[in-house]
Order: structure tokens, then sequence, then C-alpha cells
């Protein structure tokens, strides 16, 4: 039985037209479930009975079960979420007064071993279909009430979840394609983020594929501190990166945003800022600075508040955007660089 939210609207309108149905009910399908957040056919009261019953014995739509949810004091909201097969992923949403980010996985676990990360001590288990992506989507919609307010809760999407997500990147590339529809969940391209550590044929291929926002993991100003935090550095360098970024750039008109996690005494002097600012000269790219979120057995300390403005400012005199991100969720793990693990630990303790 195949599930629904894998399917492009193309397909489904093809699959029930040789089924012997209208192609046009394929987008009344799609409105009950990306408009409305329904995933009984049987509740979709426009489908003729024998439709109905077509969907039911042919088509399921993505399960996922709650294991657990957590809301932080700030209002941050994380659920670890079990797959039809048992294995579990962490999705996060991050309220603020205009807006609403929702964080999604791409795989469960993760190769990369970026040595500040927990999320990286968790091995990697597979990569999420495109149901299973999807179904995060609509699941954090009935979860916040967004389908019953008729409004938008969540307006940005980010793939900074568990994984890298351009290690998946043809379901990444699909969920992309599918959610930015009207007939979906109608997103526009610049409310769309892919988070990466730098995975240069996949940046390629984006370029041409897809217009959303990128993200690139930089977090250190030369190749070998770079390769030492981020061994992935060794295969896709740091120099070949940001020249992929600079094509990027022109190819989207979108700035390049590069995530920089603040480690106390490895990446926080005046002098990487001073290599930063050579090595993204004549690349439109915005800094996002974030403190990090330390986590049990972890070697590094986050850098002071002080040295964090500093860093910020001396990037901001340069006419460098660089904000520092406000850390959200920290209390219960759903901060940069801290999901999964620690909740499994937990649970098996």
């Amino acid at each position: 039985m195949r599930d629904i939210f894998d399917l492009t609207l193309n397909d489904l309108a093809a699959d029930i037209a040789e089924a012997g149905f209208e192609k046009y009910r394929a987008k009344q399908i799609w409105n009950w479930i990306y408009k409305k957040g329904f995933s009984d056919f049987n509740e979709m009261a426009n489908l003729p009975k024998k439709l109905q019953n077509y969907l039911k014995d042919n088509f399921a739509i993505n399960q996922l079960s709650i294991v657990t949810e957590q809301k932080s004091k700030d209002g941050t909201i994380k659920w670890l979420f079990a797959l039809a097969d048992g294995k579990e992923i962490e999705t996060v949403f991050i309220p603020e007064e205009k807006r609403g980010t929702l964080c999604i996985s791409s795989q469960v676990g993760c190769t990369l071993n970026c040595k500040f990360c927990h999320t990286g001590t968790q091995l990697w288990q597979k990569n999420l279909t495109t149901a299973e992506i999807i179904a995060q989507i609509f699941y954090a919609k009935q979860l916040v009430g967004e389908f019953a307010a008729e409004r938008k809760l969540i307006t940005n999407i980010v793939f900074m979840g568990m994984g890298e997500p351009l290690l998946n990147y043809d379901n990444v590339k699909k969920v992309c394609k599918t959610i930015i529809l009207a007939e979906s969940f109608d997103f526009s391209w610049r409310k769309v983020t892919v988070s990466t550590s730098g995975i240069i044929p996949r940046i390629k291929d984006m370029k041409n594929d897809l217009k959303v926002g990128l993200a690139i993991s930089l977090h250190a100003s030369n190749e070998q501190l770079r390769t030492e935090i981020m061994p992935i550095n060794k295969k896709y360098p740091l120099a070949e990166l940001l020249e992929v970024c600079k094509d990027y750039v022109v190819h989207t008109e979108q700035k390049i945003m590069l995530e920089y996690v603040m480690l106390e005494n490895v990446n926080d002097t005046k002098e990487h800022v001073e290599e930063l600012l050579d090595i993204v000269k004549n690349i439109p790219v915005k800094f996002n600075l974030i403190p990090f979120n330390s986590w049990p057995g972890c070697e590094y300390s986050s850098s002071s508040n002080n040295r964090i403005h500093k860093f910020s400012e001396l990037l901001f005199n340069a006419g460098i955007e660089a904000p520092i991100r406000k850390t959200r969720g920290e209390d219960i793990f759903a901060a940069c660089g801290q999901l999964k693990s620690f909740l499994t630990k937990e649970k098996k303790a």
C-alpha cells in the first residue's frame, strides 16, 4: 500500500484516472489533506463513496505516533515521533511573535560526526522517505492547531533537525517541491531553508532544482580548524564550498546564511573574525552566531556572552550581518545540536 504523502499531485491524478475516476478529484483529495488536515478518507465528504473505498484499499496516510511532547518555558515544543518501523525522529516548533518555525528531520541519526554536535553521537540508521518528512509538517500543523485556526501558525520550514539533508537529496527535493505548491501547504521558496554541512555536488544540484534558502554549517574560519571539528571538510574543502556558494547566490539571488557555533577558545577570537572576512569577501552572506548548547560528555564550552557580542560587532562593523541566535528550547534539549541522543539515553535509563 502506497503512502499518499509520497505522491505528487500529478502522480495521484494519473493513478485515480487509471482507476476510472476524474483527474480533478486529486485536487479535492489534496485539499482535504493539506488544507484541512484530514487523514481519514471516509471523512472527505465531497468524494464519491466508490473513490473513498478505492483510496482506503490502495493508499495510506503516513502515521507518526507521538512518543513524547515536551514544552519549553520559552514556548518551544519538541516532539519525539515514532515511525511505522519503530525508529524515532525529532521535530521542533519555535513560535515567535510574527512567525513560527518548524525544524524538521531528514534522517534517523547522522553520519558526519561533527565534534560539537550531540545529534552526531547517534549512529545513522536511515534516510527518511518523502512521506516521513511531509508527515512531520502535517502532524505539527495538527498539534499546534493550525488547521482548526485556518491561519498559518507555521510560517517557515527549516531542514535543521536530525541528519544531513543533502545526503537524502532526492527525497528532500521532492518535499520542497511539494510543500511550496498552492494546492499543498503553500510555503514560498523564501520560507524554506535547507541547512547543510557542505555536500558540494548536491548544492550544485540545488541551484538548478530548487530556489530555497541555503544555510551552511560553517563553524570555522580556516581549513585546518574546520577539518578538526567537521571531518566532512576533508572531502569537501572550505575553499571549494565557498566557491559553490557564490554560484548559488548568482542563480537564486538569495544570500547564503552561514551558521557559526561559538566555541570557547576554539573559533571565537578576533583573528578568526579576520579570517572569516577574508574568505567570504565578494559573497553575499549573513552570519548566524549560535551560542554553543552543551550536552553531557562534550569537550567544548560556549564562548562568553561578552565574546560572542564582540565577535558579532566586529562582523557588523565590517558590513556583514551577524545576529546572535536566541537559544530556544535549551531546557528540553531542543536547541541547535542537541536533538535526539539525550532523550534516547533518558528513556533507556
